[in-house]
């Protein structure tokens, strides 16, 4: 089916999840939308993160989108189960990597960095209850870093002392894994890496995102009829400016457009 993917995030986090579904399926068309007007999520109440998803779903549908990826932590978390009880089309969620963390570990001590929304989830929790059995999980809420990242503020002395205060106790314990619980922090593995112990592995989601998005896509016969050159439309409710700096290294035929929704 020639319908292009749609893909939403609280901002411009999910891109990093964009550009990995991209990757491994150069031919398909995408639509994707940045609610950063709203972000972030992971403070607001449950009712509202539901309506904002909702919200962002309806958008993406009204543009003929076959299947939507939730690129946010938070939403999925929260909203996930709803859109697919609501909706017809196949919905692809985001996790914290805590299975390979676990399965990995030698320490048997890891740490997840992620948004309040998604450590106080229900979801979150069986996950970390199912796959974490004898492993030591040091949970750390990353408040003010989704905001730094949509003002761009990546390599600053305010991120890095955010970043800190946050590794500290996980670092106390000798964590050998951080999983990173939000689409916004995979921008920031640049800076965590000069941060962390050579021996500290950080992994995000977004390779295991695209594999289940390929399986989908197969799954439901939606895959893209034939290879040909893709386009994909990127939307932000606030100044496209830093949408279009995350997006700098793609070669992909692409236009940001400014949208009030």
């Amino acid at each position: 089916m020639n319908d292009p993917i749609g893909i939403f995030d609280s901002g411009i986090g999910g891109t990093s999840i964009w550009k990995e579904i991209h990757k491994l399926l150069p031919y398909e068309d995408t639509v994707y939308l940045a609610d950063s007007k709203n972000a972030p999520y992971g403070g607001r109440p449950h009712a509202e993160i539901l309506e904002l998803s909702i919200k962002n779903t309806e958008f993406l549908l009204n543009r003929g989108c076959k299947l939507i990826v939730v690129a946010c932590n938070t939403a999925t978390t929260n909203a996930i189960d709803q859109l697919r009880k609501q909706y017809k089309v196949p919905f692809i969620g985001i996790e914290p990597a805590i299975k390979p963390a676990a399965l990995q570990s030698r320490s048997k001590t890891v740490g997840v960095l992620a948004t309040k929304g998604t450590l106080t989830s229900q979801l979150f929790h069986s996950t970390a209850k199912n796959h974490a059995n004898g492993i030591t999980v040091i949970e750390r809420e990353g408040a003010g870093l989704v905001s730094l990242i949509e003002k761009g503020k990546i390599n600053t002395e305010e991120t890095k002392e955010l970043l800190g205060k946050f590794l500290a106790p996980m670092l106390e314990k000798d964590i050998d894994y951080l999983v990173l619980g939000c689409t916004h922090y995979p921008y920031l593995i640049p800076v965590l890496k000069r941060m962390l112990p050579p021996h500290v592995k950080i992994l995000d989601s977004g390779e295991a995102v695209a594999r289940q998005t390929l399986h989908v896509l197969k799954q439901n016969n939606l895959m893209h009829s034939h290879p040909r050159a893709s386009s994909h439309l990127f939307y932000s409710n606030s100044d496209t400016a830093i949408l279009k700096d995350f997006l700098s290294d793609v070669t992909a035929n692409y236009t940001v457009e400014q949208h009030n929704f």
